[in-house]
């Protein structure tokens, strides 16, 4: 279960969300809906641990029993994957998935099938040689899933990865995403925007922002 304690994230003191507490249960998908600006990259920056120091936050990250708040971002156990798919242009396909693979995974052999299981799992098999810059938007979006999931996250944090995609697409690879995640039971925070989304995870929705019309207000999407 990943937890929120007591979460407060402020920018030159006014706060952008405050005293934010939830739970997300294995496998279950929580959706923060709020309009562009509000804070929604910044608190989850917090909780991988890259928020810069231009903010302020306090309260607790908790990960089963593990207590992430003050651990660095490569000891978070946290998968993320953003609305860009900071696929690196210089490796191919492949190599960008085994980037991501655990050095814990010995042996070339080894990480070769990991890479291959991870792209046939997401319908992009025999495409590990590609370059990614041949790749359209939603083959590039698998690919960025493969790299975070086969870095075996313990959480997965979603911010807007489907913005960028047209309509029947973004249904496509949410369905992807979310049943993946979910078939290996992993807390899911997801941040957005659109209804759709918040939908589409069939979770609770949660808009705690300042900003909000309905502020610490835990709700259904109608």
């Amino acid at each position: 279960m990943l937890c929120l304690e007591h979460v407060t994230v402020s920018l030159r003191q006014e706060p952008l969300v405050e005293d934010l507490c939830l739970a997300i249960g294995p496998g279950e998908i929580v959706t923060l809906m709020g309009p562009s600006g509000c804070g929604k990259s910044t608190l989850l920056a917090w909780i991988c641990g890259t928020l810069t120091d231009d903010f302020d936050a306090r309260g607790r990250i908790r990960l089963a029993s593990h207590d992430l708040t003050a651990r660095p971002p490569e000891q978070r156990g946290l998968g993320m994957l953003f609305q860009d798919d900071l696929l690196f242009p210089h490796l191919s396909v492949g190599d960008n998935i085994a980037f991501g693979i655990p050095q814990a995974e010995r042996g070339r052999r080894r990480r070769r099938t990991i890479v291959a299981e991870a792209l046939e799992s997401v319908g992009l098999g025999g495409f590990a040689d590609r370059d990614p810059r041949t790749l359209s938007g939603g083959q590039r979006l698998r690919v960025s899933l493969s790299r975070v999931l086969v870095s075996a996250p313990r959480a997965l944090l979603l911010d807007e990865p489907f913005s960028a995609l047209d309509t029947e697409l973004r249904a496509e690879i949410r369905s992807l995403v979310f049943s993946r995640a979910r078939s290996q039971g992993l807390p899911v925070l997801l941040v957005t925007h659109d209804p759709e989304d918040a939908r589409a995870a069939e979770g609770p929705v949660l808009r705690p922002w300042k900003t909000a019309t309905s502020e610490n207000a835990l709700d259904s999407v109608e």
